[in-house]
């Protein structure tokens, strides 16, 4: 949740508190078919994006998946998403993109379960792991996404390092997340110094802030249902509902959402 992120320092605690919540979120939210939990993203005007009738509920999420998935082509690649959450990218990304086959991973075990549940594609798997420690192969994929789960990860120069470990030469990460403004500099600097080169960046407060609205009603009505009072406050934080916290603060540009294109040097 970002503003614990941005309150707490400690990275033991932080990890605890990911190891908590979201295993805590998934079992809250099983029976809604909550299928994404990132922010979103909308263009002005409207992407018409073509969706099917069962993603139409979604599109604002989706439709952060697509900026950042479609960078670059994935058909026929090999796709890993590290941090997947709910798998409803992964689903998306597999049956539209047309990768030749998709993993997700998590380190939420609980949400790997719900994803291996809810989500039977072909050529779709998910596996539960974590994002400093890939357990994979060196040189394994064509393509990694990770969409706004960076900021969760206690040493986030280590998740770059293993990205491009598990990257074939060439293979591109499609990225994208926030900092508050402390932190900024801190980020730029780790992506700077990573194996990696950056192919295409921006930043997308604004789309993000529309996604926002777009979601807001949907959000408001499943916090609740699902949370106790007591958790209100967080949990409107964390889905990103207009006049939360995180809400303000990327409307006043106190925090910078960005997306990323980046790629493993060939030599």
């Amino acid at each position: 949740m970002p503003v614990i992120d941005h309150l707490l320092a400690s990275t033991t605690v932080r990890r605890a508190i990911w190891r908590l919540w979201y295993p805590f979120l998934t079992r809250r939210l099983r029976a809604e078919e909550v299928l994404f939990l990132n922010y979103a993203f909308e263009e002005n005007p409207p992407r018409a994006l073509s969706l099917e009738t069962a993603d139409e509920p979604n599109r604002a999420c989706i439709q952060l998946y697509h900026h950042v998935a479609t960078q670059a082509d994935l058909r026929g690649k090999e796709v890993l998403e590290v941090s997947c959450g709910h798998g409803g990218g992964a689903s998306w990304i597999k049956r539209t993109l047309r990768p030749a086959r998709y993993t997700g991973l998590d380190l939420n075990p609980t949400g790997i379960a719900f994803c291996r549940q809810r989500h039977r594609v072909e050529g779709l798997a998910f596996v539960q792991g974590d994002a400093e420690d890939l357990p994979f192969r060196d040189a394994t994929f064509d393509a990694v996404v990770n969409v706004e789960a960076s900021h969760c990860y206690p040493h986030f120069p280590q998740f770059l390092a293993e990205v491009a470990r598990v990257l074939r030469p060439g293979g591109l990460l499609h990225y994208a997340d926030f900092r508050f403004a402390p932190g900024i500099a801190e980020w730029e600097a780790a992506l700077a110094a990573a194996p990696l080169v950056t192919r295409a960046s921006r930043v997308i407060n604004a789309e993000v802030l529309r996604g926002m609205d777009r979601n807001s009603e949907r959000s408001v009505a499943l916090i609740v249902r699902h949370l106790p009072q007591w958790m209100h406050s967080l949990g409107r934080d964390f889905a990103g509902i207009r006049g939360s916290r995180i809400y303000a603060a990327l409307e006043r540009g106190e925090v910078s959402y960005r997306s990323y294109l980046l790629e493993k040097p060939t030599a």
